[in-house]
């Protein structure tokens, strides 16, 4: 009898030991290895300062490895194409807005990727209003006095954007329909070439995402007209909105937010989305965003998705009637 009990005591640890060294290891916590956040615009636009804020905040507060790399081209298409055919591991990211991914598919037809089916949101950042704005030598003083001149010279006055088909020309162009005038729109490729050519006079008008043009308005160099979103900006709360300047309705405003290539893990996002999201409610983060002129806006990555889906068909009809093409 104690032998049996013995034997059958030998055999319960052995089989114990045999299953202890079976069982998987616990999953490595995620991150392991620098995380590369791709940039879909060049150094020095809104995109690419909110994205290397984020790295950059982001490895200070999480302890992480956060490295921001700018792939620019096609209006912000080539860099997202790049994140779509990354590894869904969570390490490749990039800084998506309404750009590349809300207008540039309506745009560039032959894109080989859906932003609704190829990314998975991960967390919204910031939005922020387009400015519209002129060198402080400028004859315009307000954006009324823009609208008496184009009314009086159709088609004279130029504004210049980062590029045709941007969320920022969109803007302008629903302006100049909200306004009943014309203008005439000068693309530039990006959004350092076009504030140039406004400071220096080259064209009467610059619309433009506030963070790429918040330097050079706190300079003194560039003389604020009007922000598009429905209410005034923060960071410039002596500027009035285009809707208080006589176009009652007028809410045109971009977006900023993280996306990792579809499939990533569930758990992975939710790491993500809570560090981002600790992030932005921080005081230190929230001033420097505001300090560019944008807003910081935290969401979950269901809610962000949601944003994703309802302007992605929103904006379909905007693209179309604007009559934008890429040439």
């Amino acid at each position: 009898m104690i032998r049996n009990l013995l034997s059958f005591t030998a055999l319960a640890l052995a089989l114990g030991a045999t299953a202890h060294a079976q069982a998987p290891a616990p999953a490595a916590a995620f991150p392991t290895k620098p995380i590369r956040l791709i940039v879909p615009f060049p150094p020095g636009g809104g995109t690419d300062i909110l994205s290397r804020l984020v790295a950059t905040k982001l490895t200070e507060s999480a302890q992480w490895t956060v490295v921001a790399d700018n792939k620019a081209g096609a209006g912000g298409t080539i860099g997202i194409g790049e994140a779509v055919k990354a590894a869904p591991t969570g390490y490749d990211l990039v800084m998506g807005q309404k750009d590349n991914l809300v207008i540039g598919p309506w745009l560039y037809k032959n894109l080989a990727w859906d932003p609704t089916k190829d990314l998975t949101a991960v967390a919204h950042v910031a939005y922020t209003p387009v400015i519209i704005a002129t060198s402080v030598n400028s004859k315009y003083k307000t954006l009324a006095d823009v609208v008496a001149a184009a009314k009086e010279s159709p088609g004279t006055i130029t504004y210049g954007s980062p590029g045709n088909g941007t969320s920022i020309h969109l803007a302008g162009d629903l302006f100049e329909k909200a306004a009943g005038i014309k203008l005439s729109h000068i693309p530039y490729k990006g959004s350092n070439p076009a504030l140039m050519d406004a400071l220096a006079g080259n064209v009467d008008l610059l619309v433009s995402s506030l963070p790429s043009a918040m330097g050079q308005i706190k300079s003194g160099k560039l003389r604020p007209l009007a922000v598009t979103s429905a209410k005034r900006s923060s960071s410039l709360p002596d500027v009035p909105t285009v809707a208080e300047s006589g176009f009652k309705g007028f809410d045109v405003s971009t977006w900023y937010g993280v996306f990792a290539p579809a499939g990533t893990p569930a758990s992975v996002v939710s790491t993500l989305n809570a560090e981002i999201n600790k992030l932005l409610a921080t005081a230190d983060m929230k001033a420097a965003i505001q300090a560019q002129g944008a807003e910081p806006e935290a969401m979950s990555p269901a809610q962000f998705g949601t944003l994703l889906k309802t302007d992605y068909a929103k904006w379909k009809g905007i693209v179309e009637a604007s009559g934008a093409k890429i040439e």
